[in-house]
């Protein structure tokens, strides 16, 4: 965060004592996936040393940790939606560090919301869905993989789903995501479906596009847990997707004024 350094371990007890919240939500994270493998002692220090610090000094004025991770723990090997207890296995040096920060917190404090969540776009930073849209402005073709499948997530949804846990004490891990699954390139047409946009999308493997870092091929994770532990459901990525994009354009147009 912009006030505070969490790989910083004094710095966060002491601003933590200080503060004094009613509970802590980590969203800082190191989520360049390509680059963790080249600045893994970076990626390591924010993803898994940084919750750690959280953990400890949530623990030691007894407050609630909601600590953001991802469906990169899995290797991606299975078929069908993924539930908290399946079997991890992180390819990613991400991942890795992003598990490592899990069990940091599961050492350090019995008070944590674990939320796993996936494919994240929203209005502040860079994201899929922008990038598809600028793409489109330059480019009459765009290729996009087509055999990593997931779970597309609004972040606004997923900041409306915590606030599930405010007055909760079902502490655990838990699988966030908006419900349906897609590849890039199913999520990719959409977009430009929904935005009447002309371009043509072309299927690519993951083989003719490589990238530093391993991407799971498989990792829509189920919501199961949080739809039974009574918290509110997450809408279908296509709704979720809509509203995103009458929201962005909403303020594309203003920009123009």
């Amino acid at each position: 965060s912009k006030d505070l350094d969490i790989t910083d371990e004094e710095k966060v007890m002491e601003f933590i004592a200080e503060k004094s919240p009613d509970l802590v939500i980590n969203a800082a994270a190191s989520t360049a996936v390509d680059d963790c493998e080249t600045h893994f002692d970076e990626a390591y220090a924010v993803n898994a040393l940084g919750p750690k610090n959280l953990a400890i000094a949530c623990k030691s004025i007894d407050i609630p940790l909601v600590h953001i991770s991802t469906d990169y723990v899995f290797d991606g090997s299975k078929r069908t939606p993924l539930i908290e207890t399946d079997k991890l296995g992180p390819q990613s040096a991400y991942g890795k560090t992003k598990l490592e920060g899990e069990k940091f917190i599961q050492e350090n404090t019995d008070k944590y919301f674990i939320l796993r969540t996936a494919w994240l776009y929203g209005l502040h930073g860079n994201n899929f869905v922008k990038t598809m849209l600028d793409l489109a402005e330059t480019h009459d073709e765009i290729t996009v993989v087509n055999d990593q499948v997931g779970s597309p997530t609004y972040s606004l949804d997923l900041a409306v789903a915590i606030t599930n846990l405010l007055h909760s004490e079902k502490y655990g891990i838990y699988h966030v995501t908006n419900e349906g699954e897609c590849s890039w390139y199913d999520f990719a047409k959409l977009i430009f479906e929904l935005s009447n946009v002309d371009v043509n999308v072309i299927p690519v493997s993951t083989e003719e596009f490589p990238r530093p870092a391993p991407r799971p091929h498989y990792s829509v994770l189920d919501n199961k847990k949080w739809n039974a532990s009574g918290f509110v459901p997450m809408r279908d990525y296509k709704e979720a997707l809509g509203a995103y994009l009458s929201l962005y354009n909403f303020f594309k147009r203003l920009r123009k004024i």
